[in-house]
């Protein structure tokens, strides 16, 4: 495949960058990459089109108070005739559930299951136990009550209640499983989310982690999207101060990463068949408006919420939030920092065994959102020189004004990478995020491990800038730089 233009571009201007005053220079390593890239442009290659369109899928929201009452009549107006209900132990107590459980018994000649064993990061396990008791039962149609673990089980359990025969592998993500393509329709999916971050509500996408191999992976696929998300302003009341972060951190790096991500029309290859252009499809104009929307009201609204849980104003918001980034990310897609965080995460339960506060289970566990945000002041100083404008664009909405600030305006292109590091960096100290890998137990030992773990993330890595836009690029040595440049901040 040959390099783009525009993505030669990209990587002279990074090689022609001064110093990073914060960071140092990575000037004779971009110089090094050009030349590379230059000299594969001499040899004839096979040309491959690349993408000249995107598709924009999304569930159907409701969004207001109370309004998980609605869900009994919601499946009976989709004629459902029996329900599988999913939760985890702890929403299966709380109002959320309670609220779902008596709008189904409210109405007539509506049964329902309730699978209540959802685990918090599902694994291969847990989705097999879930999947079986869904075939057994052979569902009509499918109710989640629960944060983004409760959604993707959810989903996953509905895939494989339809494809019957099918085997997990069957659909997981290429190149760990076979990727196909799912090409029946499947059974209605109402998703109530009770906490405001993964926007799981939104997307054609499930994350479990593969334990077997230590990291994370999941199914994407526009076909596994809800009917409908009810987005209840009440369903977070109950949430602990550590869930709010953790799922905020998830809104800010999807915000982040979708909106950074490369071109939709710089992916390639350019698919054979629609059914086969991928959920997650590059940067494009209407991705963008729901990621940077949702950027501005995280960066108001998270802080406000970490310091009081009972602030309505701000649990509301966040919430839109959550779902305006499930939008823009499940039409663009997101990159480094959620590639990373699947090894991240996954390979905490045999090595570092770190147990992040707050979190009522009894595992190891880095929450998803604290993994995302481990490495993202340096992964966003080195998208930074792909789209210098659009990481201004960050910048301003961090440093609480507008890209038209002299402030803003001021900043060459080559100094605007480290200055958002230290603005995440800055905004992450704020909420308590440990300031690194190595505080939560990794050490610069382990970096080829992680490094590993996130090379089959090729879904995702595909879409970073840097490396999904540059021919022959698999990312290996950005990555062992980004995630060493993470240990400590």
């Amino acid at each position: 495949m040959t390099p783009s233009r525009t993505a030669i571009l990209r990587l002279i201007n990074a090689s022609q960058h001064s110093s990073c005053p914060c960071h140092g220079s990575h000037t004779s390593h971009a110089a090094h990459v050009v030349s590379n890239q230059l000299r594969r442009l001499a040899t004839p290659v096979k040309n491959v089109d690349k993408e000249y369109a995107f598709e924009v899928a999304a569930s159907n929201l409701r969004f207001g108070d109370g309004v998980t009452r609605e869900v009994g009549m919601d499946l009976k107006n989709m004629k459902a005739t029996k329900v599988a209900v999913f939760t985890d132990p702890n929403v299966a107590n709380l109002l959320p559930m309670k609220m779902a459980i008596e709008s189904l018994s409210s109405q007539q000649d509506l049964r329902f299951e309730i699978f209540d064993r959802v685990v918090t990061e599902p694994t291969e396990d847990s989705w097999r136990e879930a999947i079986a008791w869904s075939r057994e039962h052979d569902f009509s149609h499918f109710l989640a009550v629960g944060g983004g673990s409760v959604m993707d089980t959810a989903k996953a359990a509905n895939l494989f209640t339809v494809y019957k025969e099918a085997d997990l592998y069957d659909f997981i993500n290429a190149p760990i499983g076979k990727g196909l393509a799912i090409s029946e329709t499947l059974r209605p999916l109402i998703a109530v989310p009770t906490t405001a971050g993964t926007g799981s509500e939104t997307t054609g996408t499930a994350i479990l982690d593969i334990t077997s191999k230590s990291f994370k992976t999941g199914i994407a696929s526009r076909a596994l999207k809800p009917t409908l998300g009810v987005v209840d302003t009440f369903n977070t009341e109950s949430c602990p101060t550590a869930v709010h972060i953790s799922a905020g951190l998830d809104v800010l790096f999807h915000s982040l990463e979708s909106f950074t991500a490369i071109p939709y029309t710089e992916r390639s290859p350019r698919p054979a068949n629609p059914i086969l252009r991928p959920a997650y499809q590059g940067s494009n104009p209407v991705a963008d408006i729901f990621s940077l929307w949702a950027l501005e009201q995280t960066v108001k609204y998270l802080p406000r919420v970490a310091k009081d849980k009972d602030n309505i104003e701000a649990r509301r918001q966040l919430l839109l939030a959550a779902s305006f980034a499930g939008i823009g990310f499940g039409n663009a897609g997101v990159h480094l920092c959620h590639g990373m965080s699947y090894p991240i995460s996954g390979l905490n339960k045999k090595g570092p065994k770190y147990q992040h506060a707050g979190y009522q289970v009894d595992h190891p566990i880095i929450p998803h959102g604290i993994s995302v945000a481990l490495t993202g002041p340096a992964v966003f100083q080195f998208t930074a020189p792909s789209s210098p404008d659009r990481h201004r664009q960050a910048l301003a909405v961090f440093k609480q004004t507008t890209p038209l600030d002299q402030s803003i305006t001021c900043i060459p292109d080559s100094a605007v990478g480290c200055h958002l590091f230290e603005a995440i960096a800055s905004f992450l100290d704020g909420l308590g995020v440990p300031r690194g890998l190595e505080a939560v137990g990794y050490s610069k030992g382990d970096v080829p491990m992680l490094v590993e773990g996130t090379l089959p993330q090729r879904r995702v890595l595909d879409l970073a800038p840097g490396v999904g836009d540059v021919a022959g690029e698999d990312g290996r040595e950005h990555l062992t730089r980004i995630l060493e440049a993470s240990l400590r901040y």
